[in-house]
């Protein structure tokens, strides 16, 4: 069994060598948070400069805008939060660049994708990751989700490696350095299948920016506004990525997942109309404690100080809306193309729950599927650690009262 993990020391972090030294080094660094630098380092990294419709610019400049404001960001969470803008404004040029030269990649449909919805840390990784070992469908793994698209001109490596898939890997073993326990929790290999969600920061959207720092006025950007356009975005990177394997054995059916969808599930309707949604279902006290101990935990790092009590109060909000947006809107998804799945039946009863799914997406539970699901599970059966949590403690917010808040969701699907 996979070792008990107990963090005592969120509020209050007790850095090791490699966390101090880091954070000491981001102490040295000036970091530029504004969108000209940015665009500007990333037209002179891939050599491009069409950035297509340029009303992202709006929302690059409100997440910098915002952390620049937020005076509790150290220098290594500022670097870290440049990087990741980088990143989505590289492939943004490097997408548009693949939608200019090759128009038919719009023809291409994304049919009947099976797409997994649900909260955070309710078991929607495992299930993903799951039906990716059934090599019937295509999924994304992690570097892809990255970086979608090559740089021009760069090779492989001398291994025969994609650059892409070893910066992913360089960040893998310096996450696994720098913050053991959040590895131990949620593993981010480069072969570790993502959220599509991540197809939606070149064009600068989606919640994911909320998980990365502070951001309650992105949030409100967010709610204020019709995610279709940024689905599509999704939806056509999907079309791209589908096409760079068109030439090859892949299969071109997808299995997708994001908790983000709990609260657009008319939007992910209408923008996937064919698709099999399975969301799973998980007391929602639980789900809080353990994503906001990820969170505090990985903040040592990135924050000068880990304010404990605003990160509870923050997603204790955000899980509150995820939900009523769910029961709200749940009924928008036909029974014949969807299915609910308590997390406690999905843990003791994996590969029965996604022989359920495919039931609803007509697509045979073969023996073949069965056997890769079986040893998918068998060699995973001990990826995780178990958290021991503190909620009242170390967030002080009582449990049992807090599950009385989400009374109206645990009796409709009795968690």
């Amino acid at each position: 069994m996979a070792a008990d993990i107990t963090i005592d020391d969120l509020a209050n972090p007790r850095l090791n060598d490699v966390q101090q030294a880091a954070r000491q080094y981001g102490e040295t660094l000036t970091v530029e948070l504004n969108r000209h630098s940015i665009m500007a380092e990333a037209e002179a990294t891939v050599g491009l400069s069409n950035w297509g419709d340029k009303g992202f610019v709006e929302r690059l400049d409100l997440l910098c805008d915002e952390w620049n404001e937020d005076a509790n960001i150290n220098g290594i969470g500022r670097l870290s939060l440049r990087n990741k803008l980088l990143q989505h404004a590289t492939s943004r040029l490097l997408i548009q660049q693949q939608w200019s030269l090759h128009p038919q990649i719009q023809t291409i449909n994304i049919e009947e994708p099976i797409i997994v919805a649900g909260l955070p840390r309710s078991g929607t990784t495992h299930l993903l990751n799951l039906m990716a070992a059934d090599q019937r469908l295509r999924a994304l793994p992690l570097w892809e989700s990255y970086e979608p698209v090559p740089r021009p001109n760069e090779a492989l490596t001398a291994d025969g490696v994609d650059p892409r898939y070893q910066r992913c890997e360089d960040a893998w073993q310096s996450m696994q350095a720098m913050t053991p326990l959040v590895a131990a929790m949620h593993p981010m290999n480069p072969d570790h299948i993502h959220e599509e969600l991540e197809l939606m920061g070149p064009n600068f959207g989606s919640y994911n920016y909320e998980w990365l720092s502070h951001s309650p006025h992105w949030r409100d950007h967010y709610y204020s506004e019709d995610q279709t356009y940024q689905y599509e975005y999704m939806r056509d990177v999907l079309k791209l990525l589908t096409w760079q394997q068109r030439n090859t054995d892949k299969p071109t059916r997808w299995v997708l997942k994001c908790p983000q969808h709990l609260e657009q599930l008319t939007v992910l309707q209408k923008v996937f109309p064919d698709a099999t949604v399975a969301i799973t279902h998980r007391d929602p006290v639980a789900v809080i404690q353990s994503a906001i101990t990820i969170m505090a935990y990985g903040q040592r790092l990135s924050r000068k100080q880990v304010k404990t009590e605003q990160l509870a109060a923050y997603w204790i909000d955000r899980v509150d809306h995820l939900l009523r947006a769910c029961m709200q809107d749940r009924d928008c998804l036909s029974a014949e193309q969807s299915i609910d799945l308590k997390f406690k039946d999905l843990i003791q009863n994996d590969v029965a729950s996604v022989e359920k799914i495919y039931q609803r997406a007509g697509l045979p539970m073969t023996a073949l599927a069965e056997q890769q699901l079986s040893e998918f599970v068998e060699q995973h059966k001990e990826d995780y650690g178990r958290v021991i949590y503190d909620l009242e403690g170390q967030f002080g917010v009582n449990p049992v009262t807090l599950r009385q808040k989400f009374d109206f969701y645990a009796q409709r699907f009795l968690v």
